[in-house]
């Protein structure tokens, strides 16, 4: 079965293998450090998209006036989240094509029935928006999104939905940047006029894990020119969203490191747009990689423990302490393949040790290699993980 994560475990694989002799090419082919951002403003008097409204109901919740509340209030109100994966991320027209049945209430429902508090929606726009100016997104495409959003709301539940699987467009290379941040700004100008009404429990993602594909620094942190570009994209859609008023002046937004990794230059290398006070730093973390991502060997020993505790530690330290910036762990989670008392085990930790540092976290849940929630049969893979999840992310 078609797996975003199986995707990426396997380019990882392949960086790592290759890293070392690339790096050597790389630096003796003159490869500089000094890098400016692309900073030329976006043309936008050619992108003229419709803009049509969501039309809703005033009585629903979600619905109405936002809040001013800071975003450090805001996800302190959130609480554990769940992510809605290889459904609207699909790379295909047809959204049942990685073997998930269409979202539905149902779904939403039972997450919401066992505990789960944010609803994470990815969101891949390629294949049902126009490739050129004025970049439209399909209207039914929105009005399908729309639903789901709703069905989280109506459970009372905080919801992201993001820019997702994109990569084949969203590419940080100068050659392509400027048409880049173009249908970016087209994307989010048409996604935050559609969710206008909508108050502080609807947050954009802006961007889910931007990166060149296939090159050595694809999942290390990246280059210093792909960063400063990322860095303009993520710029270019806050703007965008902003400067569609209303409830979106005040909306609170996601954005993330190169890749959404962790790593030392991918944090170090984040901009905030504009120094935007409702911006929140959204970071992967499927650590260890070998064990969580690969699902290879066991964990649990104290040294496993104590690793785990610093990479809490470094994304604590930097984000929260030094930046004064809150953070959504977006995605984290582990193979089914490791056996369901190792599961638990490491859910119980992972979801203790994140909330005592005010991290919060949501499962990556692909239906599939990382299934922990059957959306055919409407079954929980294992309802005593689920649970440990919930019960460890409580303050």
């Amino acid at each position: 079965m078609k797996s975003k994560i199986f995707k990426k475990s396997t380019n990882r694989n392949l960086m790592i293998i290759g890293v070392a002799a690339l790096f050597v090419c790389l630096s003796s082919c003159g490869k500089s450090d000094e890098t400016p951002t692309i900073t030329e403003p976006i043309p936008v008097q050619d992108l003229q998209p419709d803009l049509p409204t969501a039309t809703v109901d005033s009585s629903m919740p979600g619905i109405g006036e936002a809040r001013d509340i800071s975003s450090f209030e805001l996800v302190a109100e959130m609480g554990v989240g769940w992510n809605l994966g290889n459904s609207f991320d699909v790379i295909s027209k047809d959204k049942t094509d990685w073997g998930n049945p269409l979202p539905n209430k149902a779904i939403i429902d039972a997450v919401s029935e066992m505990g789960f508090k944010t609803l994470r929606i990815p969101v891949t726009w390629e294949w049902n928006q126009s490739a050129i100016a004025p970049y439209q997104i399909e209207l039914n495409y929105l009005e399908r999104i729309k639903k789901v959003v709703d069905y989280g709301l109506e459970n009372q539940m905080h919801v992201i939905i993001d820019l997702h699987h994109d990569n084949e467009w969203a590419k940080p290379i100068p050659s392509l940047a400027v048409n880049v941040k173009k249908r970016m700004h087209s994307l989010w100008t048409q996604v935050a006029t559609y969710f206008k009404e909508y108050n502080e429990s609807l947050i954009f993602e802006v961007m889910n894990e931007p990166r060149i594909k296939n090159i050595p620094e694809e999942w290390s942190g990246g280059t210093l020119e792909g960063r400063n570009i990322i860095n303009d994209f993520l710029k270019t859609s806050v703007d965008a969203i902003r400067a569609t008023g209303g409830n979106n002046a005040k909306r609170h937004l996601m954005i993330p490191t190169w890749a959404a990794s962790t790593s030392p230059d991918a944090m170090n290398g984040l901009v905030i747009p504009n120094n935007d006070p409702k911006i929140i730093v959204s970071l992967h973390s499927y650590f260890p990689y070998l064990f969580a991502l690969e699902g290879q060997g066991t964990w649990g020993s104290d040294q496993d423990k104590a690793d785990l505790r610093a990479e809490f530690d470094k994304i604590r330290q930097k984000w929260i302490v030094e930046e004064k910036r809150p953070v959504i762990l977006g995605e984290w989670a582990t193979k089914k393949t490791i056996a369901v008392k190792n599961r638990i085990e490491y859910a119980a930790f992972y979801a203790k040790e994140a909330t005592a540092r005010d991290l919060l976290t949501i499962l990556w849940d692909d239906g599939g290699d990382f299934q922990l929630f059957n959306r055919n049969t409407l079954t929980w893979t294992s309802t005593e993980q689920a649970e440990t999840i919930i019960e460890n992310a409580v303050k």
